[in-house]
């Protein structure tokens, strides 16, 4: 199976949306403001259009497979995470929702925000790929630290991370939930 690396574009937003939300789970409702399942699936495709964000089209990189979007890997420079967060939190600010959203990285970290692998597609070694793909960027791009978060029950990708390198710098918390923070050195 063939699979290629791109970046995204608007036009995948339908497919990248679903994908952001089986990443992210219950802190997309707090990302989007909003509740029920479509609307904040609605919110998700509406950031990944928009170029101000951390889950802009801009800061993603699609897994494909002829035409199927197959993974994502949402990537962004540390030091840029608080200027999307605050255009964010401006965006919610105009739904009447005032929040603080969490910085997830230190600022000399080029920073995996969100990776996920469509169900139908995992265990091919396509997370992998992205992982690949997201230090070999980082390097091209001239960082010494490639980092992320993972939730601490999620034990399997815990354990991909620290085969691909990456090793536990220290306990890391957002909307209130426990994340381990995660490094590699490129």
């Amino acid at each position: 199976m063939t699979i290629s690396i791109r970046k995204a574009t608007p036009q995948d937003a339908k497919m990248v949306a679903p994908l952001i939300y089986d990443a992210i789970g219950d802190i997309a409702n707090n990302l989007t403001g909003e509740q029920e399942l479509s609307k904040v699936i609605n919110s998700l495709e509406q950031f990944v259009v928009e170029t101000t964000n951390r889950h802009s089209y801009l800061n993603t990189f699609v897994a494909v497979k002829d035409t199927d979007i197959l993974g994502i890997v949402v990537l962004y420079d540390g030091k840029r995470g608080d200027d999307l967060d605050r255009q964010l939190e401006q965006q919610l600010a105009e739904k009447n929702i005032h929040v603080t959203l969490d910085v997830e990285a230190h600022t000399n970290e080029y920073y995996i925000d969100t990776i996920c692998v469509a169900q139908n597609a995992r265990g091919l070694g396509i997370g992998t790929k992205l992982l690949h793909f997201a230090e070999q960027h980082a390097k091209e791009l001239g960082y010494q630290k490639l980092s992320l978060n993972v939730e601490l029950e999620k034990f399997d990708a815990r354990r991909l991370y620290e085969r691909m390198g990456f090793v536990v710098t220290e306990p890391w918390t957002i909307i209130n939930e426990p994340f381990h923070h995660m490094v590699k050195s490129l």
